[in-house]
């Protein structure tokens, strides 16, 4: 009888393996990305992956937070084998929304369109350097966003953005990015940055954006974000997100409050504020 136990203890690990080898391999072709890179990724041979890849060898901790990272998703969700919710996005004044998902926002055309000619713009001046990937991208967003309204009390996009494992998401992003690459606009490129997967957005060089939908305070605050930040990498901006009092007030999974940047601290305060006290 105890053999037989064990023998259906180790039958229900295997299962549990094959699950989750599964569960890597789909996750790495769904993103189009190769063994090679994984086990680049990972510090180990295309060999070694290829066993995770089977279920005949189990993840350490920080070998699955780094394929978390790779796959862009949470550790939580890479845990529990699911992809992080995805967005329902209805742009006001076009017929369909553009995918399923748990999380449904409503955008106004005039935004859409604002914010993908930012996104443009953004691409044209930094999109090339090495560091800029999907993270980054979203990171330069958030902070144009949120130091916006802290400085002038005003949207600049006005971007909804949610708080996940890896810091604040633009809701709006990945509707953008994939309409602008049905569009010729911006080609996807699968690459590495010291070792780690990631996703580049090239725009084609014959599209420019329309600064028109910008006016000069804009612009100007667009091209100071860049300077300071644009060279920074996803785990600076991820950390550096991570202390901003929008995220740190915001529920898992629920969006963040722009009002927040006014309690920020003085390391991500962008503002300067008349500290005199009154009589």
């Amino acid at each position: 009888m105890a053999n037989n136990h064990v023998s259906r203890r180790a039958d229900g690990n295997l299962r549990a393996k094959r699950k989750s080898a599964e569960y890597i391999q789909e996750q790495r072709k769904k993103r189009n990305l190769s063994q090679e890179s994984l086990a680049s990724a990972l510090l180990m041979s295309r060999p070694t992956y290829m066993k995770i890849e089977q279920g005949k060898r189990e993840l350490t901790i920080a070998e699955a937070k780094k394929l978390a990272r790779a796959f862009e998703i949470s550790f939580e969700s890479f845990l529990e084998e699911k992809a992080d919710a995805k967005t329902v996005v209805k742009i006001i004044g076009k017929k369909k929304l553009v995918r399923d998902s748990q999380i449904r926002i409503s955008v106004p055309q005039e935004k859409a369109d604002k914010s993908r000619q930012v996104l443009l713009y953004i691409l044209k001046k930094v999109g090339g350097k090495p560091n800029v990937g999907m993270t980054v991208l979203y990171k330069l967003l958030y902070f144009m966003d949120f130091d916006y309204y802290e400085k002038y009390e005003d949207q600049l996009m006005g971007l909804v953005y949610q708080k996940n494992h890896y810091g604040p998401t633009p809701l709006l992003f990945e509707y953008l990015i994939e309409d602008m690459v049905k569009n010729g606009e911006v080609e996807i490129i699968k690459s590495k940055f010291y070792k780690f997967p990631q996703t580049k957005y090239l725009v084609n060089p014959d599209v420019e954006p329309d600064l028109s939908v910008l006016n000069g305070k804009e612009q100007e605050h667009i091209d100071w974000e860049l300077q300071r930040l644009s060279d920074l990498t996803a785990t600076q901006l991820s950390d550096l997100s991570h202390r901003d009092v929008p995220w740190l007030s915001a529920e898992d999974g629920k969006p963040l409050d722009y009002e927040s940047v006014f309690y920020r601290t003085t390391e991500t305060s962008v503002r300067e504020y008349d500290n005199t006290d009154e009589d």
